[in-house]
């Protein structure tokens, strides 16, 4: 079993998104045939959705992939838009598991969720155009994990 991980920042734009999605399918698509089946996103807004989505829409084809959720805690998205939260609770329902991290929310809650979500993962694909932040922050894990990652913001 190989493992992937998904990182990337909150704030996309539409067309950040439109064009991103295809990559995201692309990568499941060469990661899933270099032996991965699992995934792992944070359930952020942003790229951490838009690659479930990615992975949910790559499963319907493939089903022994595996959808893996690492929340912070059950009320992550108590504070997000409606359409955000119930985009949020579909993704929920199909993931093949969800894990969190603490039962409530406190400060350092999302570096514990970033490193959770990359120990033990082969690969993270991450949309990374800041040195600083959470992504930033997770794409450093990954480095000192001896974690490989790719970066498609740079395609």
């Amino acid at each position: 079993m190989k493992t992937v991980c998904f990182t990337g920042h909150r704030d996309l734009t539409w067309e950040e998104s439109d064009a991103l999605y295809p990559k995201l399918l692309s990568e499941i698509e060469k990661a899933a045939k270099e032996g991965a089946d699992t995934f792992r996103s944070g359930g952020a807004r942003g790229v951490d959705t838009l690659a479930a989505l990615a992975v949910l829409q790559y499963k319907k084809e493939h089903p022994n992939v595996r959808l893996e959720l690492f929340l912070t805690c059950p009320d992550q998205p108590a504070r997000w838009p409606q359409e955000d939260q119930r985009l949020f609770q579909k993704i929920l329902r199909r993931a093949d598991r969800v894990r969190y991290i603490a039962s409530d929310y406190f400060d350092g809650i999302y570096q514990l969720r970033d490193q959770a979500l990359v120990k033990g993962a082969d690969l993270c694909i991450a949309y990374l155009r800041s040195s600083v932040g959470g992504t930033a922050y997770t794409c450093a894990c990954a480095m000192r994990e001896g974690v490989d990652w790719i970066n498609l913001a740079e395609f």
